[in-house]
């Protein structure tokens, strides 16, 4: 059966949305964000010269700021360590200290997670019964995230371990770095 045009890296479509891309060697992409594309053809035609590698590896932001991020989490997964609490479980306790207990999406959303690893990432404090997943009593089908009250007393134990660490990390940083870097990162999320 004779295909219509080169190979892509999107994912399977069906045919009326295949039909409806005009695809040729030179133009057939993959979408990576609003604007930017690359052509299939091209990532697949010559072997990356060493000298790219070293390009990317010293200017490429997602790679740096992955390491910076994995750098940070470590710092901060020792320092609540003693608590028996990650730097993720510290985040997600946090979002949920607030006067009433947030809809799990509102809290998807402010910590950029999908619903299942959400879901995922609760399982361990429910068990450990710092939070509380309940209906929703206007919609039966939100679920409500609430602190109880081990979960509050241990996150307030936790505040002044993270204060110290992350105070350690911007005197690192140096003056007004801190501040930068935090205008930098919202900028690209």
């Amino acid at each position: 059966m004779a295909r219509a045009g080169p190979r892509t890296l999107e994912s399977k479509s069906s045919s009326s949305q295949g039909s409806q891309r005009q695809s040729s060697a030179n133009s057939t992409v993959r979408e990576l964000g609003r604007k930017d594309r690359i052509p299939v053809e091209a990532a697949k035609a010559q072997p990356v010269a060493y000298e790219t590698t070293i390009l990317v590896r010293d200017s490429c932001l997602c790679l740096h700021v992955q390491r910076a991020a994995r750098a940070l989490a470590r710092r901060f997964d020792e320092a609540l360590r003693p608590l028996g609490l990650t730097n993720g479980q510290f985040s997600l306790l946090m979002s949920l200290n607030r006067p009433e207990p947030p809809a799990m999406g509102s809290v998807a959303s402010l910590l950029a997670m999908d619903r299942t690893t959400l879901t995922a990432a609760l399982k361990p404090l429910a068990r450990r019964g710092l939070i509380k997943i309940k209906k929703d009593q206007s919609d039966h089908r939100t679920r409500l995230l609430e602190l109880t009250l081990p979960g509050k007393k241990l996150l307030a134990r936790a505040v002044p371990v993270w204060k110290s660490t992350h105070a350690a990390i911007e005197n690192h940083l140096g003056n007004g770095e801190p501040e930068r870097l935090r205008k930098n990162l919202v900028a690209l999320s």
